[in-house]
């Protein structure tokens, strides 16, 4: 099969299976459902099972805008080939945090570029960029079995400068890394709380929620 026979295929399968219920469900969520047809990442996944990692596939999914083949690209194209220049092409037109977070954790994490484009990204302006770079630490922070504790006392000084971003999708993010980053070692831990009580001290409703939210969590459980 031609591959962009294939690609017409898969996004009429994904638009045929939509339904404008799911789509509403899917905005109760915050997700973007401008592009979307209403599909589940169940559904989604149960493509890739078909497809395979399949990069050139991957390219042409993206390329078609339609949000769930935007999920099926994040799954099928190979780490190894996805470079600098593809990855900077997605961040640019990530406009949903699930798309942000499939992009991220399932592609972005694989790469050797993993932790640089954390650093970057978190400081970067746009809202769905820098969502991808806490998103990408907290990934990293699960998932790098092999990085230094040190790397990550690296990143509690991104996650205390972006906590005075109050912007939904970039707040939720940095509160999912703080947390993140402190259960994976006790030293992590309580560098976290510390960090997460001179946040607080910032006194905005965004900042005090980030911290509160960790120090809740952090205290009340030691490392993984």
């Amino acid at each position: 099969m031609r591959l962009t026979t294939k690609v017409h295929d898969i996004a009429a399968r994904i638009r045929a299976a939509g339904s404008d219920r799911n789509r509403l469900g899917m905005a109760r969520y915050g997700i973007n459902v401008a592009h979307a047809a209403g599909v589940s990442v169940a559904f989604v996944r149960g493509i890739r099972k078909e497809t395979g990692q399949d990069h050139e596939l991957a390219l042409c999914l993206w390329d078609t805008g339609l949000h769930e083949a935007r999920l099926l690209a994040c799954l099928t194209a190979d780490p190894g080939q996805t470079g600098e220049a593809l990855m900077e092409k997605w961040v640019a037109d990530l406009d949903s945090w699930d798309v942000c977070d499939m992009f991220t954790n399932n592609l972005v994490r694989k790469t050797p570029l993993a932790h640089a484009k954390a650093r970057e990204w978190a400081g970067r302006p746009g809202e769905f960029v820098r969502r991808a770079g806490f998103s990408l630490m907290a990934s990293l922070a699960v998932h790098d079995k092999k990085a230094s504790d040190d790397r990550f006392l690296e990143y509690l000084g991104l996650v205390e400068a972006g906590a005075c971003d109050g912007r939904n999708f970039v707040k939720k993010a940095v509160n999912w890394a703080l947390r993140g980053i402190g259960k994976r070692s006790e030293a992590l831990r309580l560098a976290a709380l510390e960090m997460a009580r001179r946040v607080v001290l910032q006194d905005t409703p965004q900042a005090r929620w980030i911290a509160r939210d960790a120090i809740r969590e952090l205290s009340a459980r030691g490392p993984r």
